[in-house]
């Protein structure tokens, strides 16, 4: 079955990176649309990037020009590299797939979730 299991997460301060990783497995990876979702406590699940099969990406407002989705399909492992971090960046980070070509930056979209990894940024 598919399994997702993302790994990364960490405290940081203000202004510091993260790259979190995704490990999928139990499907044909490179054929899925993937992203990278997060969630505040209080707040709803909201996108942050994604990639579908053809390499072509999307991302939220507030991340872009620091946030980027990547993919290894040799290995199964879809990344996201945050460069200055903020503190509202602070969350529950979630790696989702998607079967199908197509896909936007909704969460009801995705068919598949990892139990997320957990980012807090101080200031």
């Amino acid at each position: 079955q598919v399994q997702l299991v993302e790994s990364g997460g960490d405290s940081v301060q203000a202004g510091g990176s993260l790259r979190l990783s995704c490990a999928a497995s139990g499907y044909s990876f490179s054929h899925y649309c993937m992203g990278w979702f997060r969630q505040a406590p209080g707040n709803e699940r909201e996108g942050v990037a994604i990639i579908n099969s053809n390499n072509y990406k999307a991302d939220a407002d507030a991340v872009k020009g620091r946030f980027t989705i990547s993919k290894d399909n040799a290995k199964n492992i879809l990344y996201l590299q945050m460069n200055n971090l903020k503190p509202e960046d602070t969350a529950m980070y979630y790696c989702a797939a998607k079967s199908g070509l197509y896909c936007v930056l909704r969460p009801s979209e995705f068919n598949y979730w990892g139990q997320g990894t957990q980012v807090t940024v101080s200031s």
